[in-house]
């Protein structure tokens, strides 16, 4: 099966740090490797909904068919690889990139594209860029890549973490440049949560 790496970036802005440290990772992907580059500031999703315990509506979601959900949802299916690349904002994920993700969880109750199944043994990756130089305060968005991916159970390619607060600063992170070469040749595991000594 040919390999589609889906990026999504949840930076605030375009050409960050983490979008440069992904893009650098990127180049070293093979020709026939298919890319694709989402940016999630141009893609609004409405205010999440958690409607599974409302019973005055059907227990199962309709496919979305147009507009923002719907072309994220069909990139998130398309893709082999999913790459979320999030700064890390106050230790986590951006509001953006957790939006999305809360968004997995109602494609979850959509029958007919069977989501987990559908994401099951596909891999996912993460990429984000710090202004700290201790490496450990990126542990919780870390773990919630980490712990995403074991829910399905997906592979984890881990998290390509960089240094830098202004634009371009993660260019002189030289160890996060050398990373970057290799980033996407390691072996994925398969997830699994913390507490899951199996």
């Amino acid at each position: 099966m040919s390999r589609t790496f889906l990026f999504v970036l949840g930076s605030a802005r375009a050409g960050g740090n983490t979008e440069t440290l992904a893009r650098k990772a990127a180049e070293q992907l093979p020709a026939d490797v298919e890319q694709r580059w989402l940016h999630l500031a141009d893609l609004p999703l409405p205010d999440f909904e958690d409607l599974r315990h409302d019973d005055s509506r059907p227990r199962a979601r309709p496919r979305p068919t147009a507009g923002n959900e719907a072309l994220l949802l069909d990139a998130t299916l398309d893709a082999t690889d999913i790459v979320i690349a999030s700064p890390l904002y106050w230790y986590s994920v951006s509001a953006t990139t957790k939006r999305y993700l809360d968004f997995w969880d109602a494609w979850l109750e959509v029958p007919e594209i069977d989501f987990k199944e559908t994401l099951k043994g596909r891999t996912l990756w993460g990429v984000t860029a710090l202004a700290h130089r201790e490496e450990e305060v990126a542990e919780p968005l870390i773990g919630t890549l980490r712990n995403t991916a074991a829910f399905f159970p997906m592979r984890f390619g881990g998290v390509l973490l960089g240094n830098g607060s202004r634009p371009g600063n993660v260019l002189d992170d030289e160890q996060a440049m050398l990373r970057a070469k290799t980033f996407f040749a390691q072996e994925p595991q398969v997830a699994r949560f913390p507490y899951d000594k199996g």
